[in-house]
């Protein structure tokens, strides 16, 4: 058999094998993937550094089994902030099937629950990030948060730590960005997520429904719903659109407390402004979480909310504006480090005892006199307002204490009678205003309250925020802790 000449290679293939045997070898030179953070000081591995996120692109494929793994693509697009050899993301509870960045394959591998991604070329700061990573999204109803199985479907519960259990993410509030969700379901699967539909098309057997927000949003409150849902429309203040999604069994019962939201919207209008989003809407899962969630602009509650009877109406509709609340105070101004998480609690538990006297008959002195009772002992137990302490293992949810509640709402009702109703009243509403769509921190509340009050409130607020002990309320010398004295 005659030797057959072998034919030279080519320019671009000696290019193209020169080029992996440089990526191999900076590969090899570089050490064992690690997770990172950005330090924040509840949660020091959540966020990565060296990139800005700006729009999240997410496809997930749902059988119609909520207990199978959901097919996913999740697509960044970021600009780098520094020099890159590696890009970590966060992403735990779900298999990685390839990964590319910029359009070129790239090696990936866990390290903890941080998925780190090696491109083939380093990246430049300022350079220009489209990462792709596919993958599988669990619904595994583990109770550290991401999915959750309802009786017809899914729901998302992300708050705090848990968007990478559903999606590689930077998984921090301080990294916010514009989100499209694109889910391919059955036909008889209702699917809605946060923002406004933007496109449905069959593609087989499968309805694929897009939902795009109009404004940045933090991973942790992104929401999809999945299940077979009644989606009611109706229109709130200033022609908002509202559409709210229930159990389809339930939409009659439910309708009572859906029609309440335009009036919940008007009345927080009259407190801070104007809606800071493009549409609003509660959803009704059913499922028992133990708790309501802000998802920016969809809300997820609870069915027993609803329906149980030993809750009185007074009580439901202050919890409703609670999470209503949410939208100005934790989703349009974000906190800037979960430290700073009592701005968004303390706002929230402050209109919602406002309201609750407003058309509850509630008295809010008597609430928040309770709440100064009891305030040295939860400070005693989770740390100061502004200082919480970390949560325990297996705690993901344990930030959430009553400190950053009524414990700070207390700090509000105080700075209010330091400073007048009616400097409160301008502050809340400049802090709306001036930090929308973007995340602010403590030390910006304290400045611009220092700047509106004219006169500098330092010293109130280390006191209020970061004190062991709860200082004495201005205007009330008559009240007393309850805490424990100890020798």
């Amino acid at each position: 058999m005659p030797l057959t000449p072998r034919r030279p290679r080519s320019r671009h293939l000696r290019a193209v094998l020169l080029a992996a045997a440089a990526a191999s070898v900076v590969a090899a030179a570089l050490p064992a993937p690690v997770p990172l953070g950005i330090g924040d000081p509840l949660f020091p591995h959540l966020g990565n550094p060296g990139y800005d996120v700006l729009s999240y692109d997410i496809g997930l494929t749902y059988v119609g089994d909520n207990r199978k793994p959901l097919e996913a693509v999740t697509t960044i697009d970021a600009v780098a902030t520094g020099a890159l050899e590696r890009i970590n993301l966060d992403f735990a509870r779900g298999a990685v099937h390839a990964a590319e960045v910029n359009g070129r394959p790239a090696r990936f591998a866990s390290a903890d629950e941080d998925l780190v991604i090696t491109p083939e070329h380093p990246v430049a700061a300022g350079e220009p990030l489209r990462i792709t990573v596919r993958h599988t999204s669990v619904p595994d109803a583990a109770s550290d948060g991401g999915w959750v199985r309802t009786t017809d479907g899914l729901v998302m519960a992300n708050q705090a730590d848990a968007a990478h259990r559903v999606f590689p993410c930077n998984d921090h509030p301080s990294d916010k960005a514009f989100f499209t969700f694109h889910v391919a379901a059955p036909a008889d699967v209702t699917v809605v997520a946060n923002g406004l539909p933007a496109a449905r098309e069959r593609r087989g057997g499968r309805i694929v429904s897009t939902y795009r927000t109009s404004h940045p949003m933090a991973t942790e409150l992104a929401q999809v719903s999945i299940g077979h849902s009644a989606v009611l429309h109706r229109e709130g203040p200033h022609g908002l659109p509202i559409r709210d999604v229930v159990p389809a069994a339930d939409r009659d019962a439910l309708e009572p407390w859906l029609a309440k939201t335009p009036g919940h919207i008007a009345w927080m209008e009259r407190q801070v402004g104007a809606y800071p989003f493009e549409t609003y809407g509660v959803l009704i899962a059913g499922a028992d979480t133990g708790f309501e969630l802000e998802t920016q602009t969809l809300t997820l509650f609870e069915r027993s909310l609803f329906v149980r009877p030993e809750f009185p109406e007074w009580y439901v509709d202050s919890v409703m504006v609670h999470e209503l609340a949410h939208h100005w105070f934790g989703d349009s101004v974000s906190p800037h480090a979960w430290s700073d998480l009592w701005l968004n609690e303390g706002h929230a538990t402050w209109y919602e005892a406002r309201y609750a006297e407003e058309f509850g008959k509630q008295p809010m002195e008597r609430r928040m006199r309770a709440a100064y009772a009891l305030s040295d002992g939860w400070r005693t137990a989770g740390g100061p307002p502004a200082a919480p302490r970390a949560a325990g293992p297996g705690q993901k949810i344990g930030i959430f204490r009553p400190v950053v509640y009524d414990g700070s709402a207390l700090v509000l009702y105080a700075l209010r009678q330091e400073i007048g109703e009616r400097a409160f009243d301008r502050l809340e509403r400049r802090w709306v205003r001036d930090h929308r769509d973007s995340t602010a921190s403590s030390a910006d509340f304290a400045a611009l309250a220092s700047r509106i009050a004219g006169r500098d409130l330092t010293g109130f607020f280390r006191a209020w925020l970061y004190g062991e002990k709860t200082p004495p309320m201005p205007g009330h010398p008559d009240w007393h802790s309850q805490a424990p004295k100890h020798a």
